[in-house]
This record gives structure tokens, C-alpha cells and sequence, in this order.
């Protein structure tokens, strides 16, 4: 079997901005999507990594995603905004919500965006993060297609609806960001790539019954057969799986109700047709008490947990965000891997665009 491939994170980063540029998008907002997909490698998360480009490759192709940025504030007041992202790129959009809320905190206190008619924005660490790094706590949140089936069903309604919160602190800051199911739909694309069974847990087949086929579930998904992933908790209600569905439906209240856009089945009437709702919120950290005594004591928190004892045969316990900044400090030092088939499939839209592989 090849083995993985390890590019550095500058030769990455200009090959897939040159890619979108070939594709009409223009630098500033190639950039951003760049930037979205490649931090993902960075902290560890392939499945939202480069390893999606040539869905936005596709996505621009048939006119499903627009090059250039039509998103519109169509509502606003000191502390709040609906945006239109007018089926712009989902990154951009999600960066333009981002940007506009922690605007709104500086200057109000807080702010909060929800966004319709948008497409996939990638990490939702992303958008989290770049609050936390401004002094502000982070909300980020997105609805997707269909793919997880509610405690007790058999039929995909809800997306893997992730949610990302992120606080400033005197080094790394914390940093939650996950989907509000098992898995995202990457991870079993993933094991899909590499040949690898599915962990008993993750998800159901056509009949709500557990499989470790990431094929069948992917297959069914696709042709809407029934099944898919299951909520945070896995099963039932024996191990909360209850709640990661509500947690699930809390986002598509935040995201698509606040917004006016389809929710849950509605989301994707067809693949042709994305519509998917983002929402984004910053509070100032300075509009409760100064900052610098925040990031102290926040940072004496993930301390203190880290410091708490540890189970037999452990030696650390992380605190959300820690491992993804330290792959992230590993990757920029000796470079991002790629499988195979990533890189293959990389390659062969350069070879199309006429755009050279990273060497």
C-alpha cells in the first residue's frame, strides 16, 4: 500500500488557492476556503480537510456554489443579523458571519448571526476560534444534510449539526468542536477509503439495525434507502443517544428556524440544491469583567483539570482543543499527511487545471 504523503502547509495552501482561482473564485475569498480546509488538516481533522476539495471543485462546476461572494445583510440591528449567502461559498459566508458578530460585540457587547441559503463551510472550529482571538467567547453552528437518523427512527432526518464554542485563554484557548453525532459523515468516509469496518455504535442500516459497513451506510445515504449515523450517544437511550439528538435539533433551531431556511429533511431538496443555515455568536469577554483576569482564570481551569488524577493506565487528560493544537504545532513543523487517495485525487484536479502538485 502507498504510504501517506507529507506536504507543508504554505505549498498546500497555494495549490488549492490556485485551484479556486482557476474556478473563478477571487483571491481574497479562494483564501479563506483555503485557509477553512487546510486548518482542518492542521488540527488533525481530515475528514474536513483538503480531502474535500473536489466537492467545491464539483460544487462550482455545476454552478451549485457561486465564485464570487453574493451574500447580503438583509437584516440588522446593534446586536444581530440575518444574512443571505446568496449559495456563496460556505466559508466565505461563514467568515463574512463570523466577522460581522465579533464587530457587533466590540462594539455592543455581543452579536449574533444566523445565515440562510448558504453551502458547506467546513470546520466549525474555524469560525469559533476567530472570536476567541479577538476576546470574545465563540458560537459557531451549522445544519446539513440529512444524515443522522433520531433516537428510535430508521431514517436520516437531522445533519451531524456540529457545534464549535471557544474562549480565549492566556495560552491555547478552549476550544469545543463537535458534531452532535458519533461521527461526522467524513469519519466513515474515511474508514470507506481505507478499507476499514465501521466501530459498532456509529451507525444503522435500513432497518435501524447497527452495521459496521461504511459502504452501506454511505450507499443508503445517498440514495435515501433509510439508516445513516447516530446521535451523540450512540443506540437508544441506555447511553444518551437522546441527547445528542436534542442537541441536533437545538441547532436546526438556531441555524435554519432563526433564519427562515429549510430545516432537517429540507435542508438538501437534492444534491442540487443546498441550502444550509449557519448561525455565529461573539460575546466580549470585557463586557463582564477585563479579559486579562478571564484568560487567567480560564487558563487555571483547563489546569486544573489537566492536573486532576488520572484514571489507571492514563497519563493525561486533554482538554478540548489540546491534542488538534498540538498536532497543529507537529504539522507546521514536519508537514501535513495525506493517504493515498487523497493525494491522488489532489494531483489529478491540478492535472486538470493545469496547476502544479505541491512538491
Amino acid at each position: 500500500m502507498t504510504e501517506e504523503t507529507r506536504v507543508s502547509k504554505d505549498g498546500l495552501v497555494e495549490f488549492c488557492v490556485r485551484v479556486f482561482e482557476k474556478l473563478g473564485v477571487p483571491p481574497p475569498d479562494a483564501r479563506v476556503s483555503t485557509d477553512v480546509l487546510v486548518l482542518a488538516d492542521l488540527r488533525n481533522k481530515g475528514s474536513h480537510g483538503v480531502a474535500r476539495l473536489p466537492r467545491y471543485v464539483d460544487g462550482l462546476r455545476k454552478g451549485l456554489m457561486k465564485p464570487t461572494n453574493s451574500a447580503k445583510v438583509v437584516h440588522k440591528t446593534e446586536t444581530s443579523a440575518l444574512i443571505d449567502g446568496g449559495k456563496s461559498l460556505g466559508q466565505v459566508v461563514g467568515h463574512m458571519g463570523m466577522q460581522l458578530a465579533i464587530e457587533m460585540a466590540k462594539a455592543h457587547d455581543m452579536g449574533f448571526v444566523t445565515v440562510r441559503n448558504s453551502n458547506h463551510y467546513g470546520i466549525a472550529g474555524y469560525y469559533s476560534l476567530m472570536a476567541a482571538e479577538e476576546g470574545c467567547v465563540g458560537l459557531s453552528m451549522t445544519n446539513a444534510a440529512p444524515l443522522v437518523v433520531p433516537t428510535f427512527g430508521r431514517d436520516a432526518i437531522f445533519g451531524t449539526n456540529p457545534i464549535s464554542i471557544s474562549a480565549p485563554a492566556e495560552g491555547d484557548p478552549f476550544l469545543l468542536d463537535m458534531a452532535t453525532s458519533v461521527v461526522p459523515r467524513g469519519k466513515l468516509e474515511v474508514h470507506d477509503r481505507e478499507g476499514k469496518p465501521l466501530p459498532p455504535g456509529w451507525a444503522v442500516d435500513s432497518r435501524g439495525k447497527g452495521t459496521t459497513s461504511p459502504k452501506e451506510v454511505l450507499q443508503n445515504l445517498a440514495t435515501r434507502a433509510g439508516g445513516g449515523i447516530l446521535p451523540l450517544g450512540g443506540e437508544g437511550e441506555l447511553y444518551s443517544g437522546h441527547k445528542g439528538y436534542g442537541l441536533a435539533m437545538a441547532v436546526e433551531v438556531l441555524c435554519a428556524l432563526l433564519s427562515g431556511s429549510p430545516s432537517a429533511l429540507g435542508t438538501y431538496v437534492d444534491e442540487s440544491n443546498a441550502n444550509i443555515s449557519h448561525f455565529f455568536g461573539a460575546i466580549s469577554v470585557e463586557a463582564f469583567r477585563p479579559l486579562r483576569e478571564f484568560k487567567r482564570d480560564m487558563q487555571s481551569l483547563m489546569d486544573s483539570v489537566r492536573g486532576s488524577p488520572k484514571a489507571d493506565g492514563c497519563d493525561h487528560i486533554y482538554v478540548h482543543g489540546e491534542k488538534g493544537f498540538s498536532a497543529q504545532r507537529d504539522r507546521l513543523k514536519h508537514g501535513i499527511p495525506l493517504g493515498p487517495k487523497v493525494a491522488e485525487s489532489l494531483k489529478k484536479i491540478g492535472g486538470e487545471f493545469g496547476v502544479s502538485w505541491v512538491a
